[in-house]
């Protein structure tokens, strides 16, 4: 480190997200259906950042049915028309 303020983290330092659950199935359904070799990304720690998050929210949604994932998908839609 340069010993210049700025963000400091460890291997094993942790960030919690809360997300909406509608959002969170949404994104959960997302990241299964995508294939994360054609994604985009300047750099491998973004494509194992996502492969991460998929994983954590696998543990941490139950499982949804179509018809679930589809009304969360009208939720989120609807939340941000709203807004």
């Amino acid at each position: 480190m340069s010993g210049m303020p700025g963000l400091r983290m460890a291997a094993t330092d942790r960030t919690v997200l809360n997300l909406w659950t509608a959002d969170a199935v949404v994104l959960f359904d997302w990241l299964m259906s995508v294939d994360l070799d054609q994604v985009p990304v300047r750099h491998l720690a973004q494509k194992q950042a996502l492969m991460g998050l998929l994983s954590h929210l696998d543990r941490s949604i139950p499982s949804y049915t179509a018809t679930d994932i589809e009304y969360a998908r009208d939720l989120v839609v609807a939340r941000d028309a709203d807004a």
